[in-house]
């Protein structure tokens, strides 16, 4: 067996990057395009910038089980309407993989959905480790006037299935603005997974 070289890198809190990383990839509101319920909203946004919503630093040794990829992801602040901005969102390919964040600056939250629908959420804040369990599909929504910055931790071979949340037409929940504070709405274009697709993603365990 090789064994890979240790190494390391460092947390640029200001800048919001891990230098030494190696891998870098930004998306822009219009690579959101469909995520945001008021498509009025987002296309007057859109029409005056297109901003970059989030960047992700992050550091991959190789793909192999047993192995970790960590990093570093940068949320700007805005909204699109009464909604905050957001990522994409994501189940891991390997949907029995956990994950890891560690708030570094800024205030936010993980919205995390069940295959069977099932809503919570994790605040994440400077010092806050939030845990995202297996199985649990998970985005970031910053919630502050400032960047959302968060350090990130997950097993090398979990990957990302971003379709699933299209499928269903998007996560169960949108965390919309609601006076000085945010809550919890319904998505009104959400699809529940027919039982058969929920047996079949809990059934990914290797």
């Amino acid at each position: 067996m090789e064994l890979f070289e240790p190494a390391a890198c460092t947390v640029d809190l200001a800048r919001g990057v891990l230098d030494g990383a190696g891998g870098r990839y930004e998306k822009r509101l219009s690579d959101l395009a469909g995520l945001y319920e008021d498509e009025a909203a987002f296309a007057a946004l859109l029409a005056v910038e297109d901003p970059v919503v989030y960047e992700v630093t992050d550091f991959r040794p190789s793909a192999h089980a047993g192995d970790l990829v960590f990093g570093m992801t940068r949320m700007a602040p805005g909204r699109v309407g009464r909604e905050f901005f957001l990522t994409r969102g994501h189940l891991h390919a390997r949907a029995d993989r956990p994950e890891i964040y560690h708030g570094q600056s800024g205030r936010g939250l993980m919205l995390l959905e069940s295959p069977a629908g099932e809503t919570r959420t994790l605040s994440i804040g400077p010092g806050t480790i939030a845990y995202v369990p297996p199985f649990w599909i998970h985005r970031s929504v910053n919630l502050g006037d400032d960047h959302l910055v968060m350090v990130f931790c997950y097993p090398a071979d979990a990957g990302q299935d971003y379709d699933v949340i299209a499928r269903s037409g998007g996560m169960r929940h949108r965390v919309v603005a609601e006076g000085a504070g945010w809550a919890l709405a319904d998505n009104r274009g959400y699809r529940p997974r027919p039982p058969e697709a929920v047996a079949a993603l809990l059934a990914t365990a290797a």
